[in-house]
């Protein structure tokens, strides 16, 4: 068998087994097509027409009926750009976004099930021939020149990797001791004693294949959340990480069921305070004190009403 036939038998495979053939997408009123226009105005800020059908190698006519449909059910609002008339920049409205959450969510519960069968070591051989795939074909590359970041669930040695970066990363900027390391430990070591799958998460980013950033999202109480250990290593800030990683937080927490997120920090972490601030976190409360060998810290708790 030649690779084109085996290309396009495996295509045919996958399709059938994830479900992409039927018109009707995840069992909604949407095509494919519209679904992964959703899916990316959902991980983008305001993004232009232009600029979206480029990325998604869509006909500019196809996308025009694609966006026309979307707005004619109330699900994205399209808004001209004041420094060009002639380019217009989308979003999903609020009703856009509850769709999208259901779409997405109904999406990972199609692959949880495919993938739940499967064995630790032939889940991880999956992810690493669909990664090569990706890489050889060109999808890595193309995603390299904006910076290849990956979102995913932890692993084995990724909470070690959270406790150890937090130590030394917090030392090297602001001085804290190990006393900081070793409350980050027994938030780690809380989780995972304690880990409710359905209402509680951790994702670990990587950048280029490499571990990058993190934060984990669990349960303060029936209705509230509680986002913890957000972390972007120097070397990957830039790449828009520490937003998407809250953002995860975001998504998941309206799709548990919560009321509300909130989150302790301090006044000196300048850029995550920035990215809790544009989430649309809002300060509840300040309160002096001295810990991990400071003195003068501020801390701060904020909220995210959902």
């Amino acid at each position: 068998m030649s690779t084109v036939d085996t290309v396009r038998r495996f295509n045919r495979f996958y399709t059938k087994t994830i479900g992409v053939l039927p018109e009707q997408h995840l069992n909604s009123e949407h095509s494919l097509a519209e679904v992964r226009v959703m899916y990316e105005l959902a991980q983008r800020e305001a993004p232009a027409a232009a600029e979206l059908g480029s990325d998604l190698a869509l006909d500019a006519g196809y996308l025009s009926r694609i966006l026309r449909r979307l707005e004619e059910r109330g699900l994205v609002t399209r808004k001209t750009s004041p420094d060009d008339a002639r380019r217009s920049h989308l979003k999903l409205t609020k009703k856009g976004r509850t769709r999208f959450d259901t779409l997405d969510a109904r999406a990972r519960e199609t692959i949880s099930a495919i993938l739940q069968p499967l064995s630790r070591t032939d889940r991880r051989r999956v992810e690493e021939a669909m990664q090569t795939i990706e890489q050889i074909l060109g999808g890595a590359a193309s995603e390299k020149r904006r910076g290849a970041v990956v979102i995913r669930p932890h692993r084995s040695g990724d909470l070690g990797w959270v406790v150890q970066r937090h130590g030394a990363l917090y030392f090297e900027e602001y001085g804290w001791d190990e006393r900081f390391e070793a409350l980050v430990a027994r938030i780690v070591a809380d989780f995972v004693e304690h880990l409710d799958a359905k209402r509680e998460h951790c994702w670990i980013a990587e950048l280029d294949g490499k571990n990058a950033g993190s934060v984990f999202l669990v349960k303060k109480t029936a209705t509230v959340a509680k986002l913890r250990l957000l972390l972007v290593e120097p070397h990957a800030r830039g790449h828009g990480i520490g937003s998407r990683l809250v953002d995860e937080c975001t998504r998941f927490a309206r799709q548990a069921g919560y009321k509300k997120i909130v989150l302790w920090t301090q006044s000196v972490l300048h850029d995550a305070r920035r990215i809790y601030e544009r989430a649309g976190y809002r300060i509840a409360g300040r309160e002096k004190h001295d810990s991990f060998g400071a003195e003068g810290l501020i801390a701060e708790t904020w909220e995210l009403k959902l």
